[in-house]
């Protein structure tokens, strides 16, 4: 595995509050390629807390959607044998909350292309604590086209 992650290899200036490596006040999830799986391992702080010890909703869902899309944007750059991963944005993507996510631990993300279309990929998500999984994401990333405000943002 690389010691850089996606983002800081192919965004290294990028802001998103998720991912982004320059984002001073982000979440900066490090999403590495693992075969066909790519993994990330995050940190809670206590300011992602919804109440003493667990993890706020709106976290997780950012987590998942910014690992699922580098997912995406990794997937579409191999399929086209690109030396860069194309641009992606999310199209849609639903969380569903199995139970509590503890923030006294690290936590793992892993993620997987379901299906790989020309432009678009969809992702299945797991966000994991102390072994147990306690949310799932589904999405649908598509690469963007010169005009999109997010197109060369990597």
């Amino acid at each position: 595995m690389s010691a850089l992650s996606l983002q800081e290899t192919y965004s290294p200036t990028g802001i998103c509050f998720g991912c982004g490596p320059a984002n001073p006040k982000g979440l900066h999830v490090r999403s590495f390629v693992a075969g066909d799986e790519v993994v990330a391992t995050w940190q809670p702080e206590p300011h992602h807390q919804a109440f003493p010890g667990v993890l706020n909703g709106g976290i997780i869902g950012a987590l998942l959607d910014c690992h699922c899309n580098w997912t995406a944007a990794w997937h579409l750059m191999q399929q086209d044998r690109l030396d860069r991963p194309p641009c992606t944005v999310t199209a849609d993507y639903a969380i569903k909350l199995l139970r509590p996510c503890p923030t006294d631990g690290p936590l793992e993300l892993t993620a997987r292309v379901t299906v790989l279309g020309a432009d678009r990929a969809t992702i299945e998500g797991t966000l994991s604590a102390a072994g147990k999984p306690r949310a799932l994401c589904r999405g649908t990333f598509v690469a963007v086209q010169p005009g999109h405000p997010a197109f060369h943002r990597w």
